[in-house]
């Protein structure tokens, strides 16, 4: 009967969430689909804990994968996550609507010295110098000890930004995939 089932779920056009080792190839198993995120650490009356969150797994390759970030109707937020020779790097692409970049864009780091390699379920990248000079640039101080880190634990993908007096974290449940949401502002015009 529990075989049944299964097949009817997947004859209706359900497919389960891939699961894999590591965050860089659980992303690739689940590209092309989107996942609701809720706040599981951060300030109470951080405005994210009320906000509809959707990541989106949209392009995949063996180097590259882009995510963009969907918050309630801003589609602005791209991460791009790429190997390295060393590792895995980090990008935030943040555009406007009208698919321009925003001032304070293409901003992260590289992972840590034997962090990111294939299978690692957890990646850190502090920020990187490029990022810093960019901040300080725009009068962001508090940002330049960020920390963002990237994680795949039971069945969850995790963002976390961490840095002195900030940590916040967004979960995403693997195993519910959602509606694909609205193309990301860094599509607006291509």
């Amino acid at each position: 009967m529990k075989n049944l089932v299964l097949s009817g779920m997947l004859l209706a056009g359900f497919a389960a969430p891939a699961q894999a080792e590591g965050v860089f190839e659980t992303l690739q198993a689940n590209c092309g689909k989107a996942f609701k995120g809720e706040v599981a650490r951060g300030a109470q009356d951080d405005a994210w804990r009320k906000a509809t969150i959707i990541m989106h797994v949209r392009e995949c390759s063996d180097k590259q994968i882009k995510v963009p970030l969907h918050v309630d109707d801003n589609h602005s937020r791209v991460w791009i996550i790429r190997r390295t020779e060393d590792g895995v790097r980090l990008k935030h692409d943040h555009r406007h609507e009208n698919g321009h970049s925003d001032t304070v864009t293409m901003y992260g780091g590289d992972s840590r010295e034997g962090d990111g390699g294939a299978g690692d379920d957890e990646i850190a990248f502090p920020v990187d110098a490029e990022s810093i000079a960019m901040f300080k640039a725009n009068k962001l101080e508090a940002a330049v000890t960020n920390v963002w880190h990237i994680a795949v634990k039971d069945g969850k993908f995790s963002y976390r930004l961490t840095r002195p007096n900030r940590d916040f974290m967004i979960e995403f449940d693997l195993s519910k995939p959602v509606a694909t949401p609205p193309d990301a502002w860094d599509l607006v015009g291509h």
